[in-house]
């Protein structure tokens, strides 16, 4: 089956940045960001409605979601079994699928009203503030545009660079770009070889962006766009 886009997390306010997202987009995938949306993050521990004595041997969820629930965990059910699933969704589904069995999911809401599950326990991550960021990613542009205009690329720079990162930074510094992000990931050549994630805020004249990237050009550096588009909070 074929989609038009798929939506992927890429940082959350507990546990970072989602490593497997960027990794995929950088060395796997030639889909290009299209949307971004931030939307709050609220984790329920659901069991099966038959599980009469709420005994729970074995949690649930999807690794990001198990480590924004740590402390619920350790205080609460610090012998439970913890065992990742590919989504919180899947892990609903999981338990629904098993009555017999004394296990529980994190998830959302949605995912006990989908599959009829209880909910034992509410609100469980461990800030109440609990925020994720979404990238809605695909092969051609989204019709709406709201909210703040941004870019993101991915760059290197030459290893016999001295300074590299700082003199990279510096072209987009001195023409006052804002920049809301960088991250490092490694490049999975050699021990100590890295790409750089750039977010991009786009609040001058977007000329200017191109000129600082066209200089990173000069200084040596390689660089691909990962998306132009626009951020909004959900």
């Amino acid at each position: 089956m074929e989609v038009a886009y798929c939506v992927i997390p890429i940082e959350n306010t507990i546990e970072g940045t989602v490593n497997t997202s960027i990794d995929f987009l950088y060395h796997q995938s030639h889909l290009q960001v299209m949307g971004e949306i931030l939307l709050p993050i609220a984790q329920q521990l659901l069991i099966h409605p038959d599980n009469h004595y709420k005994t729970i041997e074995k949690i649930l969820s999807h690794p990001q979601a198990l480590a924004q629930c740590a402390d619920f965990i350790q205080k609460y059910y610090p012998d439970a079994i913890l065992e990742q699933m590919p989504s919180t969704a899947y892990a609903a589904q999981l338990i629904a699928q098993n009555p017999q069995e004394n296990w529980a999911a994190l998830a959302p809401k949605t995912a006990a009203v989908t599959y009829d599950l209880e909910i034992v326990r509410a609100d469980v991550q461990d800030l109440a503030l609990n925020e994720t960021r979404f990238w809605i990613v695909g092969r051609e542009p989204l019709s709406e545009k709201i909210g703040k205009e941004k870019l993101t690329i991915a760059f290197t720079m030459p290893n016999n660079l001295p300074g590299a990162l700082h003199k990279a930074l510096s072209v987009f510094s001195w023409r006052s770009i804002d920049l809301s992000r960088i991250e490092s990931r490694p490049l999975k050549t050699v021990l100590g070889e890295y790409f750089f994630v750039l977010d991009i805020l786009v609040e001058q004249p977007i000329q200017l962006i191109w000129q600082a990237l066209a200089e990173l050009e000069l200084l040596g550096g390689q660089w691909r766009l990962l998306g132009h588009y626009y951020s909004h909070s959900g």
